[in-house]
């Protein structure tokens, strides 16, 4: 078995709504070898994973994928991989469940997808299933992987756990996590640790484990320096042990003399609990302590010893909000077994796992157990009477094996009063206060006790899954502090997607948003743009990312959706402007079926409203997917009937209308009838000329209506936005400085191809093309696209031209170099055209110099560019003059073009000064023939 392809879907994909990884596999003998029907295979999978057992496939119930192992002969492989690769994850603490597969395109080959919290962590599990599975085949099914006679799976499993460990969000981020899931606030993970970024653009707070974007660099300082705490502790009249800093063992013996023993031996700043000595009683063990603590700190602190039990007290804004007591990590004997027998004994507890993997760690003996051993007179044989606890720890901490017991509830309020003035005194938003007392219960000023320290950043594990006691939600304060009620935590997302016309819409949205105020954040095709192909996840989390954003307006194109999914969960509004054939036979999408299912993922997630062009029925279709509160309808045929009809109910729609003056644009909602503005005074239609760009201005109306913008502002930006180079590069940009029409655009394939030539015929039905004007067109196609494809965009073109240049783009997509070109001409020719009026180039630099010294005043050239900004700029400096000094003695002629019908074609003339044009019964372009 072969992994042929591994993909990462970051968001809403394919497959599901959230993320997953999907890995295509080649079966090779195990197509024919179902689990059933390899001996031992079952048994020795169990035996390995017994946890698979849980598993309920699709009979729903736990058992269920044991029985699809062994009845009826099995299941396949594939199969079985998703299973073990998700209940990989399981075990190594990541919390996911979906998976499915499905036959991929050739025999013996399948898409292998499941669900996964932590991308490295989902594909190391992935392979090591994978490997495990080839450990419980017979060599001869292994497809020609390699055996491994040292393959150990319990190692490679803690090897994965550890993993896991390090690259998962500790307990705490991830409480953080869950809090703003449960919520409804997005999140976003901005590192490999614990650096997460919660809402959106504008509305975005941060926290690191649990230090907040709110938290003040100087109070985590001063949490820092044990010393100062104490001092600003005392200072204001909290109950504090006394203190004394220390840099050598003489010292350190010397300041316990002085403060009497026992005594407490820590580093000046380290944390969880590393380095700290307690309960010390004579010189020899303050000095073996010293040494510990300047393994983590070169400054050391002695203090007095508080006698009492250890409390962690969580104050978050101001307010106490858990207390837990924690118990170091120890054993009890049982008058039977070792210490060592009785670690391993407590370690077989399923909730303790490696690090932070779950609620309590595995306990371990280091230095500090040891120590404590041999003070008491043991060692790891020794047995302890039943009943009788040995402390392998002198502190609490979970993260060195401890247990906490949550008392919220019973903790005294001069207790609980202490804690918030502590978290005030050092300036802290989040403080984890850690107070020592023989009684929580009962006020410090009876008991006694005092707080041991302050920390910055401290964490939840114990309040959130405590090993007795009641469950706090202290994650969901630390939420509310940073998005107290009615807060914003998103910023508008709008979804741009179809086939053509994506990138201009999202423009004219973006522009739209712009000037009605709003800082935009713009991912299309062209770039990245805050107010620089980038239409996938990884430019919408850059946009999502930015402080300053306030609305994202975001192309969604097919190819990011189908390398690694929607880059965010939920666009606010969505809107899918056609499917039409393009990019067809690539990844796997070969039919417009398979096309519009790509299409419609950001409609199927979309929360608030969905924008369809009700003239393509493969829009149409999408509607039924959908769970937004809105459908807006967009047509150019106001008694489309299911516009009508959608209209009578009170829904939204955005409709084209004939008028005394032209052809208006009207948007409908709740039975309102509202008139927004003349096509002919939107710049970018070309006077209403450019029907493509009428119908992106339509979905640019539709979809910022539904985001709440003003409907003056709606058509100050569509007023206001043309298709200058610079403001649509690529997209119908016009240069009339050579005395003749340049038109530049980036269409590739045939809808594109369709919507500029009837551009072109509009325009000369409109007059745009003097009097002797010729139509001339630079043609070319990317070589990925289908021949049938190539060839229609050729018939097209062969409708609205007199003279065609053929060419490639500067990479062939693995065509030979000349392919593409003869393509389009052997189509031209097919489609009656002359072989005199086509002209076959190379690159896109020589077929755009010279079908620009083809043209002479009067003319109209569309360019159909690759490189968009090379060829402007050819345009623009072409011949290194003004326009106005070319003249048309510089224009070589067009050699003759034969007619449809067959008739002789008329003959070639070579001086065209006062020329006039020549054509055909159909009107199509022969030669040019003296005026006089």
């Amino acid at each position: 078995m072969r992994i042929l392809d591994q993909r990462t879907y970051l968001g809403p994909n394919l497959y599901a709504n959230f993320r997953v990884i999907r890995f295509t596999v080649d079966l090779g003998p195990l197509e024919d070898r179902p689990s059933g029907t390899i001996p031992g295979f079952v048994d020795r999978l169990l035996e390995a994973v017994p946890s698979l057992s849980e598993h309920g496939c699709s009979y729903g119930e736990p058992g269920g994928f044991v029985r699809r192992l062994r009845e009826d002969g099995g299941t396949w492989m594939g199969h079985v991989l998703e299973h073990v690769a998700i209940e990989l994850q399981n075990l190594a603490g990541c919390k996911v469940t979906f998976g499915k597969t499905r036959g991929a395109d050739a025999p013996g080959q399948y898409d292998v997808v499941y669900e996964y919290e932590e991308e490295s962590v989902g594909h190391a599990a992935g392979r090591l299933a994978l490997r495990l599975l080839h450990h419980a085949i017979p060599e001869d099914l292994r497809g020609g992987a390699e055996a491994e006679p040292d393959f150990d799976f319990g190692r490679e499993l803690e090897r994965l756990i550890r993993d896991a460990q390090r690259r998962a969000f500790g307990p705490s981020t991830a409480s953080l996590v869950r809090a703003a899931e449960a919520r409804g606030i997005p999140w976003l993970r901005l590192n490999n640790y614990s650096l997460v970024q919660f809402g959106h653009g504008r509305w975005q707070k941060r926290i690191q484990a649990t230090v907040t974007s709110e938290t003040r660099h100087i109070a985590v300082d001063i949490a820092s320096d044990k010393e100062l705490t104490n001092k600003i502790l005392g200072d204001v009249g909290l109950p504090v042990p006394r203190q004394v800093q220390v840099w050598t063992a003489d010292e350190a013996v010397r300041a316990a003399r002085r403060l009497g023993h026992p005594v407490v031996v820590k580093p000046l700043d380290a944390n969880h609990g590393r380095g700290v000595s307690i309960g010390l009683e004579d010189d020899a063990q303050v000095e073996a302590a010293f040494r510990q603590a300047r393994e983590h700190s070169r400054t050391v602190l002695v203090e007095t010893f508080i006698r009492g039990f250890d409390h962690r007290m969580l104050v978050v804004n101001g307010e106490l909000v858990a207390v837990a007591k924690r118990v170091p990590g120890h054993v009890v004997g049982d008058g039977v077994h070792t210490i060592a027998e009785r670690i391993d004994a407590v370690n077989q507890d399923p909730r303790r796992g490696i690090g932070h993997e779950k609620i309590l760690t595995r306990l371990e003996v280091d230095a500090q157990a040891e120590r404590l051993l041999g003070a008491a007179g043991l060692t790891l044989d020794s047995v302890l009477p039943a009943g009788q606890v040995f402390y392998l720890r002198s502190t609490g901490n979970l993260s060195t094996g401890g247990t906490a017991i949550d008392v919220t509830d019973s903790c005294h309020p001069d207790n609980r009063e202490m804690a918030v003035r502590a978290a005030a005194s050092i300036g802290l938003d989040v403080c984890g206060v850690d107070f020592l007392t023989p009684d929580v219960s009962r006020s410090f000023r009876e008991v006694g006790g005092g707080i041991c320290e302050v920390n910055a950043a401290p964490g939840f594990r114990m309040h959130v899954a405590p090993s007795e006691g009641q469950p706090r939600d202290v994650a969901g304060a630390v939420l509310d502090m940073l998005f107290p009620p009615g807060t914003p935590t998103r910023i508008p997302i709008a979804a741009v997607t179809g086939t053509n016309g994506k990138t201009t819409t999202t423009r004219m949205l973006a522009h739209i948003h712009k000037l009605a105020g709003q800082t935009v954040g713009m991912a299309t095709t062209d770039g990245v743009y805050i107010e620089g192909d980038m239409t996938g996840p990884i430019a919408a989390r850059m946009v999502l990312r930015d402080p300053s954003v306030s609305v994202a307006v975001l192309e969604t194109a097919r190819g990011g959706l189908l390398r690694a999914g929607l880059g965010y969960r939920h666009p606010d509004v969505a809107c899918c402007i056609n499917v039409t054939a393009d990019h067809l036979g690539l990844n796997g999408i070969d039919s417009l079926d398979q096309l519009a299912e790509v299409k419609r993922i950001p409609i199927e997630v979309a929360r608030d409203t969905i924008v369809l062009n009700a003239d393509d029925e493969w829009c149409l279709r999408m509607a039924d997917g959908s769970e937004a509160r809105h459908i807006c309808y967009v047509t150019l045929h106001p008694r489309n009937p299911l516009v009508r009809e959608h209209v009578r109910s009170g829904g939204r729609a955005a409709a084209l209308e004939d008028g005394a003056n032209g052809q208006m644009i009207s948007l409908y909602d709740k039975g309102a009838h509202m008139p927004l503005l003349w096509t002919h005074l939107i710049p970018a239609t070309l006077e209403g000329r450019a029907v493509h760009n009428v119908q992106n201005a339509m979905f640019a109306a539709a979809m910022a209506f539904a985001m709440g913008v003003k409907l003056d502002d709606i058509r100050h930006g569509l007023r206001t936005f043309d298709t200058t180079f610079f403001q649509a590069p690529g997209r119908m940009n016009v240069f009339d400085q050579l005395g003749f029409k340049v038109i530049l655009d980036y269409g590739h394939n045939p809808a594109a191809i369709e919507a500029m030539c009837a551009l072109v015929d509009n325009l000369v039905s409109g007059g745009a093309l003097g009097r002797n004007g010729k139509r001339v067109v630079a043609l070319s196609a990317p070589g990925d696209r289908r021949d049938e494809d190539i060839r229609a965009m050729a018939r097209r073109a062969a409708r609205s031209f007199d003279v065609f240049y053929c060419r490639r783009d500067d990479n062939p997509r693995g065509r030979r170099r000349d392919e593409v070109p003869r393509l389009l001409e052997d189509e031209l020719l097919a489609a009656g055209i002359a072989p005199a009026a086509i002209r076959v180039l190379e690159t896109e630099v020589e077929t755009t110099d010279a079908a620009l010294g083809e043209c002479v005043p009067g003319d109209l050239l569309l360019l159909f560019a690759d490189q968009v900004t090379r060829t402007w700029k050819q345009v623009i400096y072409f011949g290194g003059r003004p326009a106005e000094a070319r003249s048309g003695a510089e224009f070589q002629g067009v050699p003759d073009r034969a007619r449809a019908d067959g008739g002789e074609p008329e003959a070639p003339l070579l001086d065209f000064s006062g020329s006039a044009v020549v054509r055909d019964a159909r009107g199509v372009f022969l030669a040019r023939e003296d005026a006089d």
